[in-house]
């Protein structure tokens, strides 16, 4: 196989160089921890065996894998599907917590009846307390021109504080019989079943890949679709061309808000079955980082939602083991981060000193 072959593979056909980007951001991110790790005084590859040994040593690290990868895969498709229009949307935190204290209520509220009705309502109601918590920024953007980064970041705040007075002491969804912060437990119907025995996962990952496989749909097949990676691409040439702004910005960040109240559903349904103040360990800022690995395609953030569950999951074994505090993976998705935010003009720079090289022109 010839060099120009290689470059026609790796490098003109644009899914295969996202792809190699990707792959080259984590590989850095490991490589860069590996020193991290070597200079405070651990040693990398036991370290690294022990994550992943963590993550796929047994039918219950596996679980919890998949456990992980649940809510950072709805998480990672609602930030995705706001930046596709040109929105940065970091309130999925606060959406996360709408979306569980709407689960949470329907849940324990309602009493036993079909558990396919049931657990449908609470997602439902889940789904459109995000969205209503999505809707309030795109509102607030499309017509008095607030930026989306401002009023989620209020909003998060607020959800979070309304969330701890709801399962205070004297908060309205506490538990009257638990001393502890937090609401009655719901309903068994209301629960999501667990498919796998001695671990915690349940049927909401394969929702996840189903809305995953939606959004795709919806961004890349439908003409609503079209309109919003066309505002997000150029909103001057999109309001040229008769598509309203204001709309696609509201409609997209309710969607967002949706997904993101769907992770909050799922997590108190087949997980908590209560809700409790702060029942998302972060998986709201977890999905800048899973949306932007996954290339903000909704089939590459089912993989890259994987990857983070992995790292999450097998931190817990990796800090038991050798005692490397399981907050290192944070360190591992901030590199991720940066350097999938330098891989377009790298990218650009790769992609141009090869052409200069072919032709030539290389000095």
């Amino acid at each position: 196989m010839n060099k120009n072959s290689l470059y026609n593979i790796f490098i003109e056909n644009d899914s295969v160089f996202a792809f190699v980007k990707a792959f080259l951001a984590v590989l850095s991110a490991f490589i860069l921890v590996y020193f991290i790790l070597l200079v405070t005084g651990y040693r990398p590859l036991p370290v690294y065996s022990a994550l992943f040994q963590g993550a796929f040593g047994s039918r219950r690290g596996f679980g919890e894998t998949l456990l992980s990868t649940t809510p950072l895969l709805f998480s990672g498709l609602g930030f995705a599907l706001a930046y596709r229009c040109g929105l940065f949307n970091i309130g999925l935190e606060g959406q996360i917590t709408m979306g569980g204290i709407a689960a949470a209520f329907f849940g324990f509220i309602i009493p036993e009846i079909n558990p396919f009705i049931h657990v449908l309502i609470c997602i439902s109601a889940g789904a459109l307390a995000g969205g209503m918590w999505g809707f309030i920024p795109g509102y607030l953007k499309a017509k008095f021109g607030v930026h989306e980064v401002i009023s989620v970041i209020m909003l998060n705040h607020i959800a979070f504080k309304f969330a701890a007075y709801l399962v205070s002491m004297q908060g309205p969804m506490k538990d009257k019989i638990d001393d502890m912060p937090a609401s009655p437990v719901i309903s068994e119907s209301a629960k999501i079943v667990r498919i796998v025995s001695r671990t915690r996962l349940h049927w909401g990952i394969f929702l996840g890949i189903v809305i995953a496989v939606l959004v795709w749909f919806l961004l890349f097949r439908l003409r609503l679709g079209f309109k919003i990676r066309a505002v997000g691409k150029n909103p001057y040439a999109a309001e040229a061309a008769g598509i309203s702004i204001k709309k696609h910005i509201i409609i997209t960040l309710s969607l967002s808000g949706a997904l993101g109240g769907l992770a909050g559903a799922v997590e108190i349904l087949g997980v908590h079955y209560r809700l409790f103040a702060a029942f998302s360990p972060g998986y709201g800022f977890d999905a800048i980082a899973v949306a932007l690995l996954g290339m903000v395609n909704p089939i590459g953030i089912i993989a890259s939602s994987f990857l983070f569950g992995i790292l999450r999951s097998g931190s817990v074994f990796m800090q038991a083991m050798y005692g490397v505090n399981k907050d290192m993976v944070s360190v591992i998705t901030a590199i991720i981060v940066f350097f999938m935010g330098m891989s377009i003009p790298i990218g650009i720079l790769i992609k141009d000193r090869i052409k200069r090289k072919n032709h030539g022109l290389d000095v």
